[in-house]
């Protein structure tokens, strides 16, 4: 096969491992697909999961990747709402079968075929990638590649998690990542408080939490000042439920906001009365892309980024499983 077929691609061969440099066939559009020249992929905890096997669904050999920005190089048959030139980003969510009683009810995000981008397709940690054109956003050109990747899926299921909370004013977010610095923003727009919650003694963040306008920041193991009325965990530690529930008032919500969690310890049911609901957010739907994109122009959504050249994707994953990263880390193919 020529050089000129071939791209540069970071590959998960099995569970447990690190990915590793290749040189792969450059995919082709099939009907209604699009073949996208990547600018910038995001890291996700849940780029995580997928490699450290904790999802079962995995493909094997998969690119991971699925917070992605880049141009339409090429289309498929079939496709008329995209164009080469276009800007595009592709999200965790990447087919739906349309016909099931979840996808008939605008609950495609619990469609029991879905695919997903980086996890049972390949993604965006590549030079090129293949995606349904039908499940790809357009974006505008007022903001750099790299700062749009983490709204791809840090951005919107931190906003479907939002959505979930209604109208909360005090609202505790636990865990200050990527995903809790968007959601911060989007809170404050909407003239909610928000209370951040870290690691103890991780001062750094605590930091980042009171730049993004928290009004409170501290270890997840103290209580509030304030009785919250919802809150969001990004952090996959089941030992934070039973805290956030503490938390948050009678009648109050607590959203698990990650697709794996650690085992939720058992707590007396009285953590659970007067009516509080415990949730899970699971995927995303198209919609709620369309939403928050469109928000996020309105706010603006700022991201804090550190870029890495996309063959040191498994330090940026290191520096991401290590709590060292304040925002996101995104890849950048061809990055020197």
């Amino acid at each position: 096969m020529a050089d000129a077929d071939l791209m540069a691609a970071m590959v998960l061969k099995a569970p447990g491992e690190a990915l590793e440099a290749c040189r792969i066939p450059r995919p082709k559009p099939g009907p209604e697909e699009v073949l996208v020249q990547v600018s910038a992929c995001a890291v996700c905890r849940t780029d995580l999961h997928v490699i450290d096997g904790d999802l079962a669904q995995v493909k094997q050999p998969v690119v991971p990747g699925h917070e992605i920005v880049g141009r339409v190089a090429a289309v498929g048959d079939g496709v008329s709402r995209l164009a080469c030139g276009d800007r595009v980003g592709i999200p965790w969510l990447g087919w739906t079968c349309g016909r099931c009683r979840y996808c008939r009810s605008d609950q495609e995000n619990l469609c029991e075929q879905a695919r997903f981008t980086g996890c049972t397709l390949d993604g965006g940690y590549a030079e090129y990638t293949v995606a349904d054109a039908r499940y790809c956003f357009p974006l505008s050109d007022d903001e750099p590649d790299a700062a749009l990747a983490p709204l791809l899926c840090a951005g919107l299921i931190g906003y479907r998690c939002l959505v979930a909370c209604g109208d909360a004013e005090r609202l505790g977010l636990y865990g200050f990542g990527a995903a809790a610095h968007i959601v911060a923003q989007v809170a404050r727009f909407q003239g909610r408080r928000v209370f951040a919650f870290t690691r103890s003694g991780d001062a750094p963040a605590q930091a980042f939490a009171r730049r993004h306008g928290a009004v409170w920041a501290g270890a997840s193991d103290q209580p509030p000042p304030e009785t919250l009325d919802a809150a969001i965990l990004f952090a996959p530690v089941g030992a934070l439920v039973p805290l956030a529930l503490a938390a948050i008032r009678p009648g109050g919500t607590v959203v698990c906001g990650g697709i794996h969690m650690s085992d939720i310890p058992a707590f007396p049911y009285d953590l659970l009365w007067r009516e509080k609901r415990l949730v899970s957010v699971a995927n995303l739907t198209r919609r709620d892309g369309e939403a928050f994109l469109a928000l996020a122009q309105q706010v603006p959504v700022r991201t804090d980024i550190e870029l890495f050249p996309l063959r040191e994707a498994n330090t940026a994953l290191g520096r991401l499983r290590a709590g060292h990263l304040t925002g996101a880390a995104v890849l950048v193919p061809g990055n020197a």
